[in-house]
């Protein structure tokens, strides 16, 4: 991946999602680079990993 992407994972979704853990697993699993998971429905530390991404960009 060629920018930065931030995966938050939801513990509300279809099927078995069990809490949100099957989203998570999907995203650990991914093995991609510049990809960065916080925890299931963390989206203060999204926002915050965002706000450093950007103090690192300028």
């Amino acid at each position: 991946v060629s920018v930065p992407v931030i995966a938050v994972p939801t513990s509300i979704g279809y099927g078995a999602s069990f809490g949100g853990v099957a989203a998570l697993l999907g995203m650990l699993n991914s093995c991609a680079s510049n990809v960065t998971v916080v925890n299931i429905d963390n989206g203060f530390g999204a926002g915050f990993v965002a706000s450093l991404i950007n103090r690192n960009a300028e």
